[in-house]
């Protein structure tokens, strides 16, 4: 699978494949390369593989086969779970990736300051974990990841454990600070229509040993309206989704 526009890509698997230790093999021949600004998600079958290929593209895990291009550094990885250390404010809480990196207080409060604000939480800076919702905890934990300015964000499911109506909120507050700040990100998800919405292009992974077997562009401009899920557009791309991901079930 191939940038956009011929594009350089900040991330690109090439012939990548995984097997453990104990024999199983997750990944074979896995081909993908996201751009540069350019949201790719990632669906498939459950045990495919997804969360493997994050963890490789994250430096987390290496490959048994292939090659993995991705940036030296910058690169932040979002889970489903916030992880959010509860006896911590939301504000402490960002600030920590920066602590870890040893940057001085006042550089620290400030970009933890602002990350929240881009998330939409100035005003709840004090509050811990608790007091606050499922939402807002992911939110918080987005401003975490936002807080070092990486280059390639890599989300593993962050929505699937939030309610429908949360959910679709947290999207659109996503398409909004992907775009304001140009970044490039690996999205992996469960739901279709998710893909569809916030991405320039989905894949789609095989049964295991997980490859990827189909790609839909989405070709709608960027900010997505919310009505959009409800246009026929929107309907025909989720069903060429849907068609190849139950294609590799078979």
């Amino acid at each position: 699978m191939t940038s956009p526009s011929g594009e350089s890509a900040v991330l690109r698997f090439t012939g990548v494949g995984k097997r453990f230790d104990g024999g199983t093999e997750a990944l074979a021949g896995v081909e993908l390369a996201v751009a540069r600004r350019e949201f790719v998600s990632v669906v498939g079958p459950s045990g495919c593989g997804k969360t493997t290929l994050l963890r490789l593209a994250s430096g987390l895990s290496a490959p048994s086969e292939g090659r993995i291009e991705r940036p030296p550094e910058r690169i932040a990885y979002v889970f489903q779970d916030p992880t959010l250390l509860p006896w911590r404010t939301a504000l402490r809480n960002v600030e920590l990736v920066t602590e870890l990196h040893r940057m001085s207080r006042s550089a620290r409060r400030a970009r933890a300051l602002d990350a929240l604000k881009r998330v939409g939480l100035d005003g709840f800076e004090r509050r811990l974990p608790a007091q606050l919702s499922g939402g807002m905890r992911m939110r918080v934990s987005l401003a975490r990841a936002l807080v070092m300015e990486p280059e390639v964000f890599l989300f593993d499911e962050p929505f699937g454990a939030l309610d429908e109506i949360t959910r679709l909120r947290m999207q659109e507050e996503l398409q909004r600070v992907m775009g304001d700040g140009g970044f490039s990100s690996l999205f992996i998800t469960h739901s279709v229509a998710e893909a569809v919405f916030l991405s320039h292009r989905v894949l789609v992974m095989s049964t295991r040993p997980g490859r990827i077997v189909a790609e839909v562009e989405v070709p709608i401009p960027f900010p997505r309206p919310a009505t959009l899920r409800f246009e026929p557009e929107f309907g025909r791309l989720g069903a060429r989704v849907s068609e190849a991901l139950a294609g590799a079930h078979r």
